[in-house]
């Protein structure tokens, strides 16, 4: 696993530590908590019906692809 290093002013440090011990955690264990909690692996709620689903434009057409070019079908 990764590690990351970073500076923070002293009074901020202290604070960590402190919500870590109240946490019982290390401070290492309850920093990447908060940071899993901000940073989102999976697709935010409503994405795709919101954000991917929500064009409000003209209809979006695919123009014709045509046929495969011989040579890419020895690719395959």
């Amino acid at each position: 696993m990764p590690q990351l290093h970073f500076y923070v002013p002293d009074e901020v440090a202290e604070k960590i530590r402190e919500e870590a011990r109240n946490a019982n955690m290390s401070v290492s264990k309850y920093l990447a908590t908060i940071i899993q909690k901000e940073i989102h692996l999976e697709w935010p709620a409503n994405f795709f019906s919101e954000v991917v689903g929500g064009w409000q434009g003209e209809p979006l057409t695919r123009p014709d692809q045509g046929e495969n070019d011989s040579r890419h079908r020895h690719c395959l």
